[in-house]
Parts: C-alpha cells; sequence; structure tokens
C-alpha cells in the first residue's frame, strides 16, 4: 500500500469543527442524490416496459447491486492504492458520468410481448444510468475513508458520517413525491440532478483538497491517535470469515424485512400506491439512529420491545382484527422498526477500527443486496406464498443478543468460537418442532365453540417461554405461523394457488352462494358462478354485472359493437366475454402469463371457453402490444388496469390516450374502470378528456344487492367513465340519468408520460382522515 491511515495529527487544526462538517455535507449530498434518482429512472422507463412488479423489482435489484459494486470500487482501490492515490483516481472517476448525463433514454428498448423484461431493462438501465449511479454510490465508504486518513480527533470513529449519509437518503426519498415530481418534468430532473452532480463534485474535490493538506499526518509513522470508543474489532484484530459472514446476515434481515414488509402491506392488507416509502424511511431512520452514538440503553430497549412486537403483530394476523390499513400497518411498521434497530445496533456494537472501515461497508451492502435478492427474485420462483416476510422476521429474531446479555450459541458460532459447536443447544432446534406439533394440534382440532383469541393466545405462550433464547424463540414463532398458514389454507377453501413475478393469485371458492373468485392480494379481479345451466354460469359478475355501468355500455351500444373488434386491458377471470357475440373478435391484453393460464382453466373459469366471439389473449404490456396493432382497428376498448395495488400510471397519460385514440374506429368507444380505495382517477380522466378535446360520461354505481332474488346477486359496486370524439358517438347513454357529464379539475395537473403525479388524487381512508 502507498500509505496508509493517519496514526498522528499534528497542529491545532486537528480539532477543526468545519472539516467534519464538510465531509458530513458531501455525505449528505451524495445520498440525496442517490435516493432521488432511484424513482426518477424507474418513472423514466415505464412507458417502455410496463408498470408491472416485475421492472420495479428489477430496478430494485439493479441499483443495490450497482451500490454494491461502488462498495467494492471504494475498498479495492483504497487498498491497493492507499488513500492519497485513490483519491487522485477518484477525482478523474468524477469526470467520466458527463458523457451521459443529464440522465434520459435513448435508443430502442423495450420488452418483448409476454416476456419477462429482466435482460433488456437491465442493459436499458446500465446504459442510462449505470455510470451516474456507480460514482455517486461511491461516497459513503469512500468519504469516511479519507476523513480517517484526515487526522481529525473525530477521525478515531468516522461512523458517525454515516449518519449523515443516511438522513440525505431520507430527505431524497421523501423529497421527490413530495417535492420534486409534483412540480418537474422528467427533463428538468434530469437536469436538476445533474446540476446535483456537479456540486456533488466540487464537494469531493474539497474534501479530497483537505485530507491532502493533512499529509504529514497522513504520513506520520507515531504513536496510535487513540481506539474508537464502542469498537469491538480493534486495529490490527483479524477479522474471520465467520465475523464477516455475521455482518452480512444482520445486514440481510432488515433488508428482507423492509421488502416483506412493503409487499405485504401493499396487497394482502390495502393496496395504497407508494406504500413503499414509509417502510424504505423507516429503515433509513434506523441507520439514522444507530450510527448517531446513541446510549447504550437504547440497544438494550430496542432488543426487549422486539419479542414484544413479534408476538403482538402474530396475534394480530391470527385475531378477529380486520386487515386494514389503519389497524395492521401501524403493527408491522412498527415491529419491522424494531427489528432493524436491533439487526443494525448489532452492527454498530459490532464495527471495526476505522482501518478496516470500506470493508465492513462493503459486507454490509452485501447482505443488503443479498437481501433485495432473496425477495425480489429468489422468493417469487421458491414461494407460492409471502413466506419471505415471517423467514425475515424469524431471522432477525434469531440474531439478536440474548436479553439478559451474552451470546448466543449462534453468535458464538459466527464469532469463530470453535468451542461453542459441541455445546450448542439441541433444545434450540427441537423446541420449535414441538412447538408445530402442538400448534396444529390446537388449530386443527380446537372446539369451534370456543373463542378463536384463546387459540392463539395459547400457541404464542409456547413461544413466550423461550424469549430468553432468541434462536429458539424466533424458530418457535416461526413454527405457529407455520401451523396458522397451513390451517388457513386448508379450511380457507382455495382451490389454487400461484407466485409469479407479478405477485401472487389464489382462486377461492364459496358454498353459498356458490362461487369461484380470482384475488390477489386484496383485489379481487373477477368471480363465476358454478352453476351447469351456462346461462346462469356466464353472467358478468362483480364489476362488470349485467345491471352495473359496463353492462349498460354494452346494452346500449350493442348495435355499433355487432360483428366489431374490441380490445380489452386486462383479463381477469375473462368477465367481458360473457358480453361476446358471434361474429366479434375480442382481444385481451394481459401482462400476467398465470392470469391467462387461470383463466383457461375450465376447473375454475369458463367465461373464455363459452364465449360465442372470436377470442385472443395477447401477453404483454398493453401500451407496447396495442402500439404493434392496427390503426382504427377497435370499435370499444376497455381499460380494466387501476384496481390493483401497482396502478400503472403509463396506461392514464395524455400520450397513452393519443395511442387508444389512434387504434379506435370511427364513431368508437373507450371505457375506463377506474374502481379504486385510494385514488380518485376521474379528475385525470376528465383533465385528458378536456386536453385532447373529447366527450365523456361518468359513473359511480354503489348499488349493491340486497337479497339473493334482488337480480343484483354477485355485484360489486364499480366506478366507470366512457369516453368518445362526439357527443353522437355516447347518444345511448347520454339519455341515462346515471350517467353524468365527465367534468375535468384545473386543480389537478395534467398527466404525461413525463409527468404524473398520484399524491393530487390520492384518499386516505376515512378513519385516518
Amino acid at each position: 500500500m502507498a500509505d496508509s491511515l493517519p496514526l498522528t495529527s499534528p497542529g491545532p487544526q486537528r480539532n477543526s469543527v468545519a472539516q467534519p462538517v464538510l465531509f458530513g455535507v458531501t455525505l449528505f449530498v451524495g445520498a440525496a442524490l442517490l435516493f432521488c434518482v432511484q424513482p426518477m429512472i424507474a418513472k423514466l422507463v415505464l412507458p417502455k416496459f410496463g408498470g408491472a412488479p416485475a421492472v420495479w423489482n428489477t430496478c430494485m435489484v439493479f441499483f443495490q447491486a450497482a451500490l454494491l459494486a461502488g462498495y467494492v470500487y471504494a475498498h479495492t482501490t483504497t487498498q491497493w492504492l492507499g488513500v492519497r492515490r485513490q483519491a487522485i483516481l477518484h477525482l478523474g472517476l468524477l469526470a467520466m458520468p458527463w458523457l451521459v448525463l443529464p440522465i434520459a433514454i435513448t435508443g430502442d428498448f423495450e420488452a418483448t410481448g409476454g416476456a419477462e423484461p429482466i435482460l433488456p431493462l437491465l442493459v436499458l438501465l446500465i446504459v442510462t444510468a449505470g455510470l451516474p449511479f456507480f460514482v455517486v454510490s461511491t461516497s459513503a465508504p469512500l468519504l469516511q475513508t479519507w476523513f480517517a486518513a484526515s487526522g481529525h480527533r473525530a477521525s478515531r470513529d468516522p461512523y458517525f458520517l454515516y449518519a449523515a449519509s443516511n438522513a440525505g437518503s431520507m430527505l431524497g426519498l421523501l423529497s421527490y413525491p413530495l417535492v420534486i415530481e409534483p412540480r418537474l418534468s422528467l427533463a428538468q430532473q434530469g437536469k436538476l440532478w445533474s446540476a446535483g452532480f456537479a456540486l456533488l463534485a466540487a464537494l469531493i474535490a474539497a474534501c479530497a483538497l483537505t485530507m491532502w493538506r493533512r499529509r504529514e499526518a497522513i504520513l506520520a509513522d507515531g504513536p496510535p491517535a487513540g481506539i474508537a470508543a464502542g469498537v469491538t474489532i480493534e486495529k490490527g484484530q483479524r477479522v474471520s470469515l465467520w465475523t464477516r459472514l455475521r455482518w452480512v446476515a444482520l445486514a440481510f434481515a432488515p433488508s428482507s424485512l423492509m421488502l416483506g414488509v412493503t409487499t405485504f402491506l401493499t396487497t394482502d392488507v390495502a393496496p395504497v400506491p407508494m406504500l413503499w416509502v414509509v417502510p424504505l424511511a423507516l429503515y433509513l431512520l434506523s441507520f439514522i439512529l444507530v450510527f448517531s452514538r446513541l446510549p447504550g440503553w437504547v440497544h438494550k430497549l430496542m432488543n426487549w420491545l422486539l419479542p414484544v412486537a413479534v408476538v403482538w403483530q402474530t396475534y394480530l394476523a391470527d385475531s378477529e382484527t380486520s386487515h386494514t390499513l389503519e389497524s395492521l400497518a401501524p403493527a408491522h411498521l412498527a415491529t419491522f422498526f424494531v427489528a432493524a434497530m436491533v439487526c443494525h445496533g448489532e452492527l454498530v456494537r459490532l464495527r471495526p477500527a476505522p482501518e478496516r472501515l470500506s470493508e465492513f461497508y462493503l459486507w454490509m451492502s452485501l447482505g443488503g443486496v443479498l437481501g433485495g435478492l432473496f425477495n425480489a427474485l429468489v422468493a417469487p420462483l421458491v414461494f407460492t406464498q409471502l413466506i419471505e416476510y415471517p423467514l425475515a422476521m424469524v431471522c432477525a429474531c434469531a440474531l439478536s443478543p440474548p436479553l439478559r446479555g451474552g451470546r448466543t450459541w449462534l453468535a458464538k458460532l459466527l464469532d469463530d468460537d470453535q468451542s461453542a459447536l459441541p455445546r450448542f443447544q439441541r433444545s434450540d432446534l427441537l423446541v420449535p418442532l414441538v412447538v408445530c406439533l402442538i400448534a396444529g394440534i390446537i388449530y386443527f382440532y380446537w372446539p369451534p365453540d370456543v373463542d378463536r383469541r384463546f387459540r392463539i393466545v395459547t400457541t404464542l405462550a409456547l413461544c413466550v417461554a423461550w424469549v430468553e433464547r432468541p434462536v429458539c424463540f424466533g424458530l418457535c414463532i416461526g413454527a405457529v405461523i407455520c401451523a396458522m398458514m397451513t390451517f388457513y389454507d386448508l379450511t380457507g377453501h382455495v382451490q389454487y394457488r400461484e407466485r409469479s413475478f407479478y405477485g401472487v393469485l389464489k382462486v377461492t371458492q364459496n358454498t353459498y352462494p356458490p362461487f369461484n373468485f380470482l384475488i390477489h392480494g386484496q383485489t379481487l379481479h373477477g368471480a363465476q358462478l358454478r352453476d351447469e345451466d351456462p346461462r346462469v354460469r356466464d353472467q358478468a359478475l362483480v364489476y362488470f354485472h349485467r345491471t352495473g355501468p359496463m353492462g349498460q355500455v354494452f346494452e346500449a351500444l350493442a348495435e355499433p359493437l355487432a360483428g366489431r373488434k374490441l380490445a380489452i386491458v386486462g383479463l381477469g377471470v375473462g368477465s367481458l366475454a360473457a358480453y361476446g357475440q358471434a361474429g366479434q373478435e375480442l382481444t385481451f391484453f394481459e401482462i400476467d402469463p398465470v392470469v391467462e393460464r387461470v383463466a383457461r382453466d375450465d376447473r375454475y373459469f369458463t367465461f373464455l371457453r363459452d364465449c360465442p366471439a372470436k377470442v385472443r389473449v395477447q401477453l404483454g404490456d398493453a401500451r407496447i402490444e396495442l402500439a404493434r396493432e392496427r390503426d382504427a382497428k377497435f370499435a370499444l376498448i376497455v381499460v380494466d388496469a387501476f384496481s390493483g395495488d401497482a396502478v400503472p400510471a403509463h396506461l392514464l397519460t395524455r400520450e397513452a390516450l393519443s395511442l387508444y385514440l389512434s387504434k379506435l374506429a370511427p364513431r368508437g368507444v373507450i371505457a375506463f374502470h377506474i374502481s379504486n380505495n385510494y385514488l380518485k382517477l376521474a379528475p385525470v380522466l376528465g383533465n385528458l378528456a378536456e386536453s385532447a378535446g373529447l366527450v365523456g360520461l361518468d359513473q359511480d354505481d354503489v348499488s349493491m344487492p340486497t337479497r339473493p332474488q334482488s337480480g343484483m346477486l354477485g355485484k360489486m359496486a364499480s366506478h366507470w367513465i366512457v369516453i368518445a370524439r362526439d357527443s353522437n358517438d355516447l347518444e345511448p347513454l347520454t339519455r341515462d340519468a346515471r350517467w353524468q357529464p365527465l367534468a375535468p379539475d384545473h386543480g389537478v395537473s395534467l398527466w404525461t408520460d413525463d409527468f404524473s403525479n398520484l399524491l393530487e388524487v390520492f384518499e386516505w381512508p376515512e378513519s385516518l382522515r
């Protein structure tokens, strides 16, 4: 190594406040840029690849991998070149991103129909933003290494700067949806980010200059300046592979938990757009707090709170509490935050001396990447349910220290204490098996007339008995959750379940009335009545009921639609095929192959099989596949894609409407299904229609069946909007008092591919207002 970390620091500048402030501000700016560019890039590629979870997950994995690459660069170049020569190299690297700035898509990149978008999307991300993101991602470990080499008094324990970095991440995360996105177009955002990068480059150069001016301290060969308080691995002490694996594990659990709780809340509780911001903000907050030199009692308190929070969360999962956002979200978010505080607190407690700072961050980053890969790529292929979430919670419990101090046998093993191997407590593995057996007996053979809450309380009591042993306690909680999920699977009339990159789909069955349902999380995608008579069986239900807005559209436009071609964005169970007539051609555009497979399975749904019209299913993102169709082809285009958890905003922009109009035949009609508990999308469509000179009608149908004989069996409330080029095209519906003129709302921005703002149309549940 050309030069080493500082050992002494002469002169009065050693205690200057300006130096740590400079490094802190630089880290703050770099982290803010990182967390601003991520949603900006993801939004940039959406129109090319669609709004499916696979796209978001791939973007997330790319960012985590690029961050890891930045940490590898910071560690290896510092080790090979030393801090002074490495600083010269890095100043040269800062000039490279200007070759691709401002960030924008160049070239023709898009996913092919029905194919996973992972490979072309990764290529696009690398070409578009790989270099700028990589360079900025090196800031956190690199600048802290430079500061450790500066000779400043605080350089003995530079980890406090990581709190400044995460505070910048928090600012970038919250400022994008609240400040930047609502006010700036994507082109303006790209220019603003380029200006921010220029500021960061200047600040990094100033940090390098500060370090060079302390070259006497850097090259000095004197006595140590001191060891940071609380550092477990001191200067010169060997770091074993097991210790490094423990760093990885402690970073893996919170990363996986963050994604797990986000997926759970946005699919199994409430499909609230942008709810992912809250877990990520809590994740960053835990880093900010633990690296801010909190008193030791805070870590002990969090360690005591973890089993309490886990037990309470598990109780809620099986209690009679309704699965609503306001009832479950606080418990899950609080438990996640406590678990993150415990794991990240253990990371801080096990931090090495500053000479191994870059290596420590490298292994910690690797754990975060593995957590993201596990949830985003591995879990959808291996599990048919969201098992990764409870698995990560079990992992967090097992990694926590014993409540009364000391170390678990697992911690001893990971600390390379070979004496722990023959003495590990076998009961930590045997007890959970017994608990799983007892929980299974209680769940499946508990008298049905006994309050169900006693069932979960009894099983959780078995877990609490082992709370002093974290590994055993975590595995016991996992055993109870396993018994609970198995019980509800077998007694919940689940006929079929499959998971893809687009989510978990299940087919459930009611005994009376005899319905089959297709469900994704808490979103119902369609239903069919199980009956031998096809005249009864093939009636469109739920949002597409014949007495609802969509049934009225097909009835009123029966003559103009006779023998014509129809396009339907969103397949579901194929409910709209119930309105198909001989001589017509129905083209369904569906992004998830699993949905098509279920809709064509006669054991569950028969709408597609029984439809007298010609039916075609085109797999892929609707905008991409529609663009390939012949112009002026369809007499009716139905867009049914806004009621689920991942609202594809790119299907509701000025450019998307222009595409629909180009494919719409003369006198054709476009129908939008906008039923949504959390978004008011009517103003968006009103503004789009006004901008394009179109006319529209709006019906929010809340009429529901009051008795089986009402003629509305299987109906659900729905909100529909129809748009046409001329009012004459909607004339049969205009006479119906249930349809009201579509009105624009100038308080809501006009959505384009370059600009959309979900916050403007977001509506919290009544209980949270």
